[in-house]
Order: structure tokens, then C-alpha cells, then sequence
């Protein structure tokens, strides 16, 4: 294994046109490659286009070159106003809001509090929720084709419009009789109807107006919000389409009979939208550590209908990426799933369902977490002939303020009752009886990281299906990943590992299948620290397996660390990289970790028989978590056990090899 590493101060250039951050931008310049343009419906680049360009009509080495180069950090999980729960918990920002933040203005939030991103976001999904789209914007405008229907419609829009205590009163009323079904039918916004309608163009307006191609990408899309007694199953749908074509055909709802709760049906709906509208869209599986273990079946699917070759075929078509960071807690793996893995136990929610109606058991958390369903898809494939869970890793917000705000010291919180505040760590954001969340769990997490040839809603949305992506907790490092047969230490001294990534392997996402006799995987790694965040820790493989009788197994390999540590004989370095942060000022100086990684790594107990994945953990050096700047801006003590240190990190979309 080869590793090298070289300071920052040698990366410096011109601005990016997205983030206006040089340091960023000469990092992206030097660590892909080049920048391209890209053509529609793109395809993983042909080895012959890599070959080395120093010909006579090319002295460049970056002419001739047409790989995915840059990688954009975008959200694809925000609700605005829009969404019923976020208006009835007092989000008065709207569609347009959403977009204008993420661009990088700076506006007020809904409790009057100035926000703005320290960079840009290069993309963003507004993700309202689909069911009774748009009811609490309606009401809050006094809207007459919602308050001209009933009494109980003007007597509550009357009180939201109050604000206040009545206001609040009269969201929580509509919430919890939607969730228990008793919702007046005056109130009930559905696909067809004039308010639907109304709002659903709004959103879409709302994106074409701030799409802004080689700049920013707006995307169309919403959440459908599958939740089957409290269990969580969500899904938020992307469109790769404008405006003409998304409008044709209403969002998908859970709400019979026009809806369903069942993802089966919602595929369904994903397959009629492209046959009628010739468009393209793809569904992302949200975070599953609220599903109570129904997020990733076995065996059988939630209502007992056991898992058959169409159920495996349909989902992976429609869901290539899994949301495996955000707010409501990390969702790679978890100690009781990987005890011998020191960094499982991360920012972890495993108290009970989404509405804590049914608590946690240690049974439901295999049907939860990425790491044990990258696993047991390598079981499934092998009864039923395809994998459904061959997905790629995304991380987003799943923010309800329609402020994507992922990074540590600018964490705004998960809806607007918990926006920064003296008392907000006391904040219940989950409560059933006894039983309840606390505003300090919330995580400040995560980003969608996707190379891509350029910032347009086409690009991204391809490499997205291709699932040549990666998932953050909120850092903006970049990361490189490619599996092959070829690579040797050679590949790693260069600059731009995107070269011979390209050319002798295939990406994160990619499948090598085919093992030559007496191969071995080799695996090409670099990672990158984000320049406004803390140095790198290390860089980890983890691999999973099935082995000849069925069994399935897991293992990490520590492939590049910071300051000299030593990698033992079994691939692990046992020596924590230590700390630097003051929790009491909220500071921490990067005088421990390194700028940058770039490695390769062959796999010591390959067996060519055996199916098995392999994706990159990222590890940062601990810096502060929301919660001490949280405590040093506003001068309080936290209560004690609350965590005050994070470390960020990244994860990949797997490489599978087949036999």
C-alpha cells in the first residue's frame, strides 16, 4: 500500500464559480482531473477515452478527457412550509425560500433568527411532503378555495393567522387528526383537487425559477410519506424533468384510495409517470432507524407478503441510493450490529418507531441500518437472482425550517420549535408517554456528495441512478473510490487519481465481476479534508461477505492514517488520533490528522467465490459538535452526558464484485 500526502498551501488558484472558496476549487481542479460537459442520459466513461492524451493534437493531459470531474454537495431532503408538519409547527418559509437559501442569500428564519450557509450548495430537492400538500400555506393566506369549504377551514385558518399559542393549537389539532385518520373531509387536500393543484405548481414554479444550469440545479420532487403504525418508509421522489413534463401527472400520496402506504404501489405510480410523460424520476429510501425494522426485509415485506424476484427487481430500479445520515440520527451500522467497530456508535437513534408508539428492540435494528443490508442483499440475491438493496449512499437534512443547514456551527435544528435557542438542547422533538427524543440528539447531518461532468439537473440526476455518489455528515471533503484488478502503488503518487481510476477500475457504485485467475481486488482511495473543516483521521475499507454456507460477515481495514500511526498485521491502527477541541470556546486547531489521503489497497482474504461490497468510511479528527457552540454562544452549562465533540465523516456508495 502506497500512501502520500501533501499540505494545502499547495492547492491554491482560481475561484469556483459555485462556492467561491478557492481553496475548494483548486481541490476539485487538481483531485478529478478536469471539467467537462455533459450529454444527456450520461453513461460511465470508456476506457479508450481515458487513455493518456499526449498526442500531437493534444499536449494537455486534461484534453480528450470525458469522466464525471466535480463533485457538488447538494440536500435532496427539505421541506418548506409546504409540508403539513412544518407549517403546523410554524414554518412560514415557503418553496421559493428553500431555493434562495440554499443559493446562498441569507434570510430570517420563521422565528426570526438571520441564517445564511457559509458556502452555496451546488443542488437541492425541495421535499414536501405529498399528502395534504400545501393545506397550512393555504390556510396561513386565508386562501379561499380552502376557506370557503367549511367552518372548521375559516376557524382554523383564523387561528393559525393569530399566531402564537392559538396558531400552534391549531396545527398540532390538524396533525394529529390526520395521523389518526379523523381529519375533516373539508380539510383533506388531495391529487385532483384545485389546492393540490395550486401548490403543486407553486413547488414546481418555484424550481424552474431558480434552476440555474453550470450554477445551481433546483430539483422537482417531494416526499412520500409511507408510515404504517408509527414505522417509517418514507421516500422522496426526483425528477429529472422540468417543469412541462413534471406537472402532467399530480405527486403520489399515501392516503387511499387515490394513495397507498405500501412502496410496492409506489412504484407502480413511478413506472406510470415515465410511460405517460416520456420523463424520468427515482425514489431515495429515507433514513430507517425509526422503521422499527420494516425498512429492509428478509424474508417478508411489512404485510406479510413474503419477497419475491418482482419485489427485489422493482426496488433497486427505483431506489439506487439510501439516505443513510440526517437529522434524525446516522444510519451505517450500530453496535449491536458491529460491535468490534469503534465508530458505529454514532449519533445513534434507536429509541423506538417515529412516533414512539412501539419501543426498539435489538431485532429490528438488522432491518435498519446500511451496513446490515448491504449484507443481507448479498443473501437475497443469491435466493431470488437479484439484490434489492445494491444501493449507493446519500446523505441529507430531512430539514422542516426549508434551511438546509448540515454544518456544526450553523445547525438551525430539525423543524422551526427547534431553531437555535438557550433552551433548545431541553427541546422534546419526540415525546409518547414517557417516552421521548431530546433537542440535543438531533444531529447536525448530512450532505449528498455526486460526481458528476457538470452542475445541471441531468447530470447530477444520472450520476445519482449510476449511484456514483457519497454520503457526508455535514463536511464538504472530497472522496475518490475505484475497485479493479490493475491498480498498483504507482496510481497512487499522482494528482489526479481519477485517471487511472477511470481506466483500470470502475467508481464507487461499480460492480467487478470476473476475477482473473489469482487476482485480487485492488481498490484506488483518496479523500480530501474540507478546507473549513477539521484534517482527515483516516480512511477505512469495510467489507461484507457470504461465505459458502450462507453465512454473512463484515470486516474493516484501516488503509491510510494521520501522524504516523502504524497499521497492525490484522489492518488496524489501535491508536486514537486524539483531540484538539476546547469545548468551552468551541475551537479546535488542526495541529493533529492529515490534509489528504491517497492509497491503494488490495483485499488480504479475497476468495474469488465469494459475493462481497466494499465502501470507503472517511474519518475527521474530533472537532465540536452543534451542541458546545450551542453552549459558548449563548453562555449556558449543557446538562451533563450530553456530547459536546463530533467526528464527521464520509461514506461511499459500495463496489460489489459478483463471482
Amino acid at each position: 500500500m502506497t500512501t502520500t500526502k501533501k499540505p494545502l498551501h499547495g492547492w491554491l488558484g482560481q475561484k469556483s464559480p459555485t462556492t467561491n472558496i478557492a481553496a475548494i476549487a483548486v481541490a476539485v481542479s487538481l483531485f478529478t482531473g478536469i471539467t467537462l460537459t455533459a450529454n444527456a442520459q450520461e453513461p460511465p466513461p470508456e476506457a479508450a477515452s481515458l487513455e493518456n492524451a499526449f498526442k500531437e493534437d493534444s499536449f494537455s493531459p486534461y484534453a480528450n478527457r470525458n469522466f464525471p470531474s466535480q463533485a457538488f454537495f447538494g440536500d435532496t431532503h427539505v421541506h418548506s412550509s409546504v409540508s403539513m408538519d412544518a407549517g403546523a409547527i410554524g414554518n412560514r418559509l415557503g418553496p421559493e425560500d428553500a431555493f434562495r437559501f440554499a443559493r446562498g442569500e441569507e434570510l430570517t428564519s420563521s422565528t426570526g433568527v438571520r441564517a445564511k450557509l457559509s458556502r452555496p450548495l451546488d443542488f437541492l430537492v425541495l421535499s414536501d411532503h405529498s399528502d395534504n400538500m400545501g393545506l397550512f400555506t393555504l390556510l396561513n393566506d386565508a386562501d379561499p378555495i380552502v376557506v370557503n369549504e367549511s367552518k372548521i377551514a375559516r376557524e382554523l385558518s383564523d387561528k393559525i393567522r393569530k399566531g402564537g399559542t392559538a396558531g400552534m393549537e391549531a396545527g398540532m389539532y390538524i396533525v394529529d387528526q390526520f395521523a389518526n385518520g379523523t381529519l375533516d373531509k373539508s380539510l383533506e387536500i388531495a391529487p385532483g383537487s384545485k389546492p393540490f393543484k395550486a401548490t403543486w405548481r407553486r413547488i414546481i414554479d418555484a424550481a424552474e425559477q431558480y434552476n440555474e444550469p453550470g450554477r445551481f440545479t433546483a430539483f422537482i420532487g417531494y416526499e412520500w410519506t409511507s408510515l404504517v403504525t408509527g414505522n417509517n418508509m418514507h421516500r422522496n421522489v426526483i425528477y429529472r424533468d422540468g417543469g412541462p413534463i413534471a406537472r402532467q401527472v399530480d405527486p403520489y400520496t399515501t392516503t387511499p384510495p387515490m394513495g397507498s402506504p405500501n412502496p410496492r404501489d409506489l412504484w407502480k405510480w413511478l413506472a406510470a409517470y415515465e410511460d405517460k410523460t416520456g420523463g424520468d424520476v427515482l425514489a431515495i429510501a429515507h433514513n430507517g432507524n425509526l422503521a422499527n425494522g420494516i425498512m429492509f426485509p428478509e424474508t417478508a415485506q411489512y404485510d406479510g407478503k413474503k419477497l419475491n424476484r418482482d419485489y427485489v427487481q422493482q426496488r433497486i430500479k427505483w431506489e439506487p441510493l439510501y439516505e443513510v445520515t440526517q437529522i434524525k440520527g446516522d444510519g451505517e451500522t450500530h453496535p449491536f450490529l458491529s460491535p468490534d467497530d469503534e465508530f458505529a456508535d454514532y449519533e445513534t437513534w434507536d429509541k423506538a418507531n417515529l412516533n414512539m408508539s412501539e419501543l426498539k428492540e435489538d431485532s429490528m435494528l438488522a432491518g435498519e441500518y446500511a451496513r446490515e443490508a448491504l449484507k443481507t442483499g448479498l443473501k437475497i440475491e443469491e435466493k431470488l437472482g437479484t439484490n434489492p438493496y445494491k444501493f449507493g449512499l446519500i446523505g441529507s437534512t430531512d430539514v422542516h425550517t426549508t434551511l438546509a443547514t448540515a454544518q456544526e456551527d450553523n445547525f438551525f435544528g430539525k423543524h422551526s420549535g427547534s431553531e437555535p435557542s438557550p433552551k433548545r438542547v431541553e427541546h422534546v422533538v419526540i415525546q409518547m408517554g414517557e417516552r421521548k427524543i431530546m433537542g440535543w440528539e438531533q444531529a447536525a447531518s448530512g450532505l449528498a456528495a455526486v460526481w458528476a461532468r457538470e452542475n445541471s439537473r441531468e447530470s447530477i440526476f444520472d450520476a445519482m441512478e449510476r449511484k456514483e455518489t457519497y454520503a457526508t455528515t455535514g463536511s464538504r471533503m472530497l472522496v475518490r473510490f475505484f475497485g479493479g484488478w490493475q491498480f498498483t502503488d504507482e496510481d497512487a503518487l499522482g494528482r489526479s487519481p481519477a485517471f487511472a481510476g477511470y481506466e483500470k477500475g470502475v467508481p464507487m457504485g461499480g460492480d467487478l465481476s470476473g476475477a482473473p485467475d489469482g487476482g485480487v481486488p485492488s481498490f484506488l482511495v483518496a479523500a480530501l479534508k474540507d478546507p473549513l473543516s477539521g484534517n482527515l483521521d483516516r480512511i477505512q475499507i469495510v467489507k461484507g461477505w457470504m461465505d459458502a454456507k450462507g453465512n454473512l460477515h463484515e470486516r474493516i481495514y484501516d488503509v491510510a492514517v494521520s501522524d504516523g500511526r502504524t497499521i497492525d498485521a490484522d489492518g488496524r491502527c489501535k491508536t486514537p488520533v486524539g483531540s484538539t477541541v476546547d469545548v468551552k470556546r468551541a475551537t479546535w486547531t488542526n495541529t493533529i490528522g492529515d490534509s489528504e489521503f491517497i492509497a491503494v489497497w488490495k483485499d488480504p482474504a479475497f476468495d474469488p467465490a465469494q459475493s462481497a461490497f466494499y465502501y470507503v468510511r472517511v474519518i475527521e479528527i474530533p472537532t465540536p459538535r452543534w451542541t458546545a457552540y450551542e453552549a459558548s454562544r449563548f453562555g449556558i452549562e449543557m446538562p451533563e452526558g450530553i456530547p459536546m465533540t463530533t467526528q464527521e465523516r464520509a461514506y461511499t456508495s459500495p463496489i460489489w464484485y459478483t463471482p
